[in-house]
């Protein structure tokens, strides 16, 4: 049976409840804990010192990349770095101006307001957003009609962290507003190695590090991932009674998972292998969706983002194409645009 491409283990996207709880648990709360992004710690580390030391509110701070990668875990660290109160919420949750009027007038000075998935506020909700980071001040109209009125409330200093996965969705005017962007970068195997190795003392089931590496090297480069099949990977240990994660019992359990070495699952495979079948031609997104049997999005938002960025997959004018790293993986023998075999 093809495996549901929204339940897949690796889907960066889905963040079960399970994901939600157990990451709160594992998730770091100091610069020391966590790993990886150094050069955006070292960056805030030294706007955040002098924040304090001027006794100011930090500037807004926009965070963008592939979902997975820490975000809402950076929020929270700069929040305890600042010894402030942070307010987490998420776009799509905004759903009118007031919404957004409610949440600003209850912030105090110094407060922190994350907002997840920001690229999805509508027009209406951002534009009361523009003058409370540029101003610290709303316009709010009162009544309709000839007797409309508008009231100005005075917001504290306060500090708008967005976080999102689609900066191009961004509209100009709130992108300008932010005082530091950062682009989240995918983790390499051994910071990933440490991570899986620092969540499970805090799981108190030691892994060795022969079996972290091998879960990182299957982790597609996101810390998300990396702790679900590290809780995967437990419960197998768990269940064979086995007081330590091992090499072999992670190998065994990730294979039983579908995810091989590559970090490719079943639906990676289908998708990579229906453009290899293409010899060399380009293949329209349609016509990729009606072959997997999955709609346009999900293989456009699920399925290609890692293939792309690791390059088994690219986005032509034409369509999208295997590369030579997609056969490679296969081994298949590559077969350029003009039918040509390398």
């Amino acid at each position: 049976m093809a495996e549901d491409a929204m339940d897949r283990v690796v889907d960066i996207e889905t963040f079960s409840v399970e994901d939600e709880s157990s990451e709160v648990t594992l998730r770091p709360d100091a610069w020391s804990e966590y790993i990886g992004q150094e050069q955006i710690k070292k960056n805030l580390s030294v706007f955040i010192e002098a924040s304090k030391k001027r006794e100011e509110a930090l500037d807004h701070v926009l965070f963008y990349g592939p979902p997975g990668l820490g975000k809402t875990t950076l929020a929270l660290i700069i929040a305890n770095e600042m010894n402030a109160n942070i307010k987490v919420t998420a776009a799509p949750m905004i759903e009118k101006s007031g919404d957004l009027a409610a949440i600003l007038t209850n912030l105090e000075e110094g407060d922190i307001l994350f907002i997840d998935e920001i690229h999805r506020l509508s027009p209406a909700v951002e534009e009361i957003l523009y003058s409370s980071m540029e101003d610290y001040r709303i316009d709010i109209i009162i009544g309709s009609g000839p007797a409309a009125q508008t009231v100005k409330i005075d917001l504290p200093r306060f500090t708008l962290i967005g976080a999102t996965t689609r900066a191009g969705m961004l509209s100009n005017p709130l992108r300008d507003r932010f005082g530091m962007s950062f682009r989240m970068n995918f983790y390499s195997h051994d910071e990933l190695a440490r991570i899986i190795t620092q969540a499970s003392e805090k799981l108190e089931k030691k892994i060795l590090y022969e079996a972290a590496f091998e879960m990182a090297k299957r982790s597609r480069g996101t810390p998300r991932i990396a702790l679900r099949l590290l809780r995967r990977v437990r419960d197998f240990a768990d269940v064979a009674d086995e007081a330590d994660i091992t090499h072999t019992r992670t190998k065994y359990a990730l294979n039983e998972l579908g995810i091989n070495s590559h970090g490719f699952d079943e639906m990676d495979l289908r998708l990579l292998n229906l453009l290899v079948s293409a010899n060399g031609r380009a293949m329209g997104l349609s016509t990729i969706a009606a072959a997997l049997s999955e709609d346009e999005g999900t293989v456009e938002d699920v399925l290609e983002p890692y293939l792309i960025a690791n390059g088994y997959l690219e986005r032509t004018a034409k369509g999208r194409r295997a590369t030579p790293a997609t056969y490679d993986v296969l081994n298949r023998s590559y077969v350029n645009a003009d039918g040509t075999l390398f």
